[in-house]
């Protein structure tokens, strides 16, 4: 317990209470404003089951938040009711029943309704998929992960609006806490993904995690690795697109769940000094340009370039008396990660996984540019290999600039600037963007009657670093009058133009 609230003591943000008067509440005229509630009510009327609204749509109620999912339980067959609700939506809904768990999903416009019917649950300590057994409500309300998600509302003539609480759900929502409906090693050893949705609810709701019950997933984290890496990278992404990803991270940390799950960033934790020397811990530098990076953008990938931008940096940490701490290559030693990193998390392998390693790569260049002056060939070398991701490769930068030191940091951006601006007046003269030499491999080798070779690729390298340099404007008759006076230097015969 100590760690656990020694954690808590130093990071703890989160804990004014909301100001949340439920009595002003009218749950029953605030769900009955939505037709989709109302065409509900119908259809359990109808089958004459005890029916309740539970889980996040309750919650997001009560925290005056958007919630399009709703889930509905049932003393009875959750498969019938919803195929009576799908049959009012007729053609409009899109019906999915899962047979072996007694649920089924109804999507609608604009919303995706669950049904299932009240169930218990019992796990074997070996296995992640539980043994499902039909139950009462109350079975049902102590299978949620949260208090604040074992919140229902009555769906019946008899119950209509009414809230239901056997766990002080209403109390944690007023507090911003996050604990287990039962003993939370019970509910975490049950399904180890708990523990990532408290640390992704955390993050996105703004909430602490109970002191106990952050103390029972350090205790249970190693119950993670049955868990499949799809379901836990989903948690992960959520975190990721929240407010404040640094927060999450935070605890994935320090319960050790981090350590287990994405080692490569636990290993970037920890300062150290030597001789007097000493280097910043780029953990946290990490999550500082993760949480910058949320202030220019929401796009996911452009988050992940900057949670991999230095994950290189452990393996290529060295320590000379000259220089004190390097981290040479890391960039490039990070773009090789990058795929086997994006493998191994279930991450996908196409242009998402290329972009984030292209910017991993690229990270150091404008601010090797900021420093040391800009100059046109830079700039186009720069345009040539970032591409279309110019813009995201900046914005990485800028949010790269987390010194403590104002004049240094307003220095560098600054210099950003004056790099943005040069950017753009290069590619506007020069459309290197997405550059290629307007002759390719095919047409030197029809130039010089060639067969594919090393005379090719030296050709090609030439005519791209020549153009790059700015010695000649990649136009047909100058690329022409280059090549065919690099090729006689080479000794090669071309054909007559």
């Amino acid at each position: 317990m100590l760690i656990c609230m020694a954690f808590f003591l130093s990071v703890q943000i989160h804990s004014l209470h909301l100001n949340i008067d439920y009595k002003s509440l009218n749950l029953s005229s605030e769900i009955e404003r939505e037709p989709v509630f109302r065409d509900i009510k119908k259809v359990v009327a109808k089958a004459n089951v005890s029916a309740y609204l539970i889980g996040g749509y309750v919650r997001d109620l009560l925290l005056n938040r958007t919630c399009k999912d709703i889930d509905i339980v049932c003393l009875g067959s959750g498969i019938e009711l919803a195929q009576q609700f799908a049959d009012i939506y007729g053609d409009n809904a899109e019906l999915a029943i899962f047979k072996n768990f007694g649920t089924a999903m109804v999507k609608i416009p604009g919303w995706e309704v669950e049904f299932v019917g009240a169930r218990k649950e019992s796990y074997r300590s070996e296995s992640r998929k539980p043994i499902v057994e039909d139950g009462t409500l109350e079975d049902d309300q102590n299978r949620r992960d949260f208090t604040i998600n074992a919140l229902a509302i009555g769906l019946n003539s008899n119950n209509w609006g009414e809230l239901l609480d056997p766990f002080d759900g209403q109390q944690h929502l007023k507090e911003k806490l996050l604990k287990t409906p039962l003993e939370p090693g019970i509910t975490f050893s049950d399904d180890p993904l708990r523990m990532m949705r408290a640390i992704r609810f955390a993050s996105q709701l703004g909430f602490d995690i109970d002191p106990t019950t952050f103390e029972s997933i350090i205790e249970h984290k190693e119950r993670i690795k049955i868990v499949s890496q799809e379901r836990i990278i989903e948690e992960i992404n959520k975190i990721v697109l929240c407010d404040k990803p640094s927060y999450g991270f935070n605890l994935m940390f320090h319960c050790g769940l981090l350590h287990i799950i994405f080692p490569e960033m636990a290993a970037l934790q920890g300062a150290e000094e030597k001789d007097g020397k000493g280097h910043k811990d780029n953990f946290y530098h990490t999550l500082k340009v993760l949480d910058n990076v949320c202030q220019y953008s929401k796009d996911l990938w452009l988050r992940w370039a900057a949670i991999m931008h230095d994950i290189a940096k452990p393996p290529t940490k060295r320590f000379d008396q000259k220089h004190g701490w390097t981290f040479h290559g890391h960039e490039e030693f990070g773009a090789k990660m990058t795929p086997k990193i994006f493998a191994r998390l279930k991450l996908p392998m196409n242009e998402k996984m290329r972009f984030v390693q292209k910017l991993v790569r690229l990270h150091l260049r404008p601010i090797a540019l900021a420093k040391e002056g800009v100059t046109d060939t830079a700039i186009r070398r720069l345009l040539f290999e970032a591409g279309e991701d110019s813009e995201a490769l900046m914005k990485l930068c800028r949010a790269d600039i987390t010194s403590k030191n104002n004049d240094k940091k307003q220095r560098y951006l600054a210099n950003f600037d004056k790099v943005e601006e040069l950017m753009k007046e290069v590619e506007e003269r020069d459309h290197l963007r997405n550059f290629q030499p307007i002759f390719t491999g095919q047409h030197i080798m029809e130039i010089f009657n060639l067969k594919p070779g090393p005379e090719v690729g030296k050709l090609k390298i030439a005519l791209r670093e020549a153009i790059l340099e700015g010695k000649l404007k990649n136009t047909t008759e100058e690329s022409m009058a280059y090549i065919l006076g690099l090729g006689k230097e080479m000794g090669l015969s071309s054909i007559e133009y």
